[in-house]
């Protein structure tokens, strides 16, 4: 947390006087000032974005362009497949897949999304991590790729069971996209990327807009009563209770796609046997983790108590075990289910679901039991 004088070296999104004006109580995340509550507190904003619709700004994330210099979009798509797992060659026009840039040993250096623009890939990735991603891609990418940051455009997230029916006001062709899917559409007056998808676990939706127009479009969608502004706070306890990953915390460097229980968003093509196994960097590790399993893994966790537990609390076997056999990466009370939710990392022989387990907080033991994620179901359009 940067000291109240330093505040001002941090960057602005587009939508900064607008959380101001709303009573945003702002705080430092990923080199940003960002709201992480608005008045109505965090439980308010993580349930009315569960029964209506909440507006997130996401405009600190890093938004990217590749086109192969061929003109030729599978090439762009081959060249991105030297840097993730995932079979980026037969991701379809109009359609988004999640994907992870790893390194040497196989950690994760970031996930982000990627996008088939027809003519064009689109990236999303993290905040903290975007100067080093667009240095990762040119480093590698250059010769074939051009490579265009686009900092001159906003993110916002509509999300909930509402978010639908509010945007469909402003252009009526979002109700024909289906969970993952994306499209160049006017919204608004502006053009804009919408992809339906998002970090909730909701139905909802992700648009880019040109930076002038965010603010403005931003105070349409909140002119509706079913939506509300919502904050960091809410936002990490809903992708929680969706058992989904937070860069820097559930997965890093250190923990492999295969670790992190990501195994899903690593298509066959991809694998041993595939059309194309391997290419990309740490597959040696990665595949052979694929074939032969790992020593640990990420499982959800429902501690037996009430009382949250937190990230970095270690995990024992038993309440007198010396040690540890894993840690928790994320934990909070989840609102929606009216008690706490944590994700960690354990050994392979402990993380059968319903198995018992031990986290050590100020001293003492507490029981958590292995649980199924997502911890809320999802309410994804297919």
């Amino acid at each position: 947390m940067l000291a109240r004088e330093d505040t001002a070296a941090l960057k602005r999104t587009p939508l900064h006087a607008l959380h101001l004006a709303r009573g945003g109580k702002m705080v430092p995340f990923a080199g940003y000032d960002m709201p992480v509550q608005y008045a109505p507190g965090v439980l308010k904003e993580h349930l009315h974005t569960r029964s209506a619709a909440g507006l997130f700004d996401v405009s600190h994330m890093g938004q990217i362009e590749l086109r192969a210099k061929s003109g030729k979009l599978e090439d762009a798509a081959h060249a991105l497949e030297r840097l993730v797992p995932q079979d980026i060659a037969a991701l379809a026009p109009g359609r988004q897949r999640y994907a992870q840039f790893t390194n040497e040993s196989g950690g994760i250096l970031d996930d982000l999304m990627v996008t088939n623009l027809g003519d064009r890939l689109f990236l999303v990735v993290n905040a903290a991590c975007k100067t080093e991603d667009e240095a990762h891609l040119r480093a590698h990418l250059a010769e074939t790729c051009e490579i265009t940051a686009l900092p001159e455009r906003a993110l916002l997230a509509l999300q909930g069971p509402k978010a639908e029916a509010v945007l469909a006001k402003f252009c009526a062709d979002v109700a024909k996209l289906k969970f993952m899917d994306v499209a160049e559409l006017t919204v608004a007056g502006l053009p804009c990327i919408v992809s339906r998808s998002g970090y909730t676990g909701e139905d909802g939706f992700e648009i880019s807009v040109p930076a002038g127009g965010a603010e403005a479009f931003a105070e349409k969608l909140l002119a509706d009563p079913d939506v509300l502004p919502i904050g960091l706070g809410a936002r990490d306890s809903l992708r929680l209770e969706a058992g989904l990953c937070l860069y820097g915390h559930d997965i890093d460097t250190t923990t492999t796609p295969v670790e992190g229980a990501l195994i899903w968003s690593i298509q066959k093509s991809r694998r041993s046997g595939g059309a194309r196994p391997g290419g990309f960097f740490g597959d040696s590790v990665i595949l052979g983790q694929l074939d032969s399993g790992t020593s640990r893994t990420r499982v959800g966790l429902r501690p037996e108590g009430r009382a949250p537990v937190r990230e970095g609390a270690p995990l024992f076997a038993g309440a007198e075990s010396a040690e540890p056999i894993g840690s928790v990466t994320s934990g909070g009370f989840g609102p929606s289910l009216n008690a706490p939710v944590a994700m960690g990392y354990l050994t392979r022989a402990h993380a059968s679901l319903d198995t018992q387990v031990f986290a050590e907080v100020r001293g003492q033991r507490l029981p958590l039991r292995v649980a199924a994620m997502p911890f809320v179901p999802n309410t994804y359009k297919r």
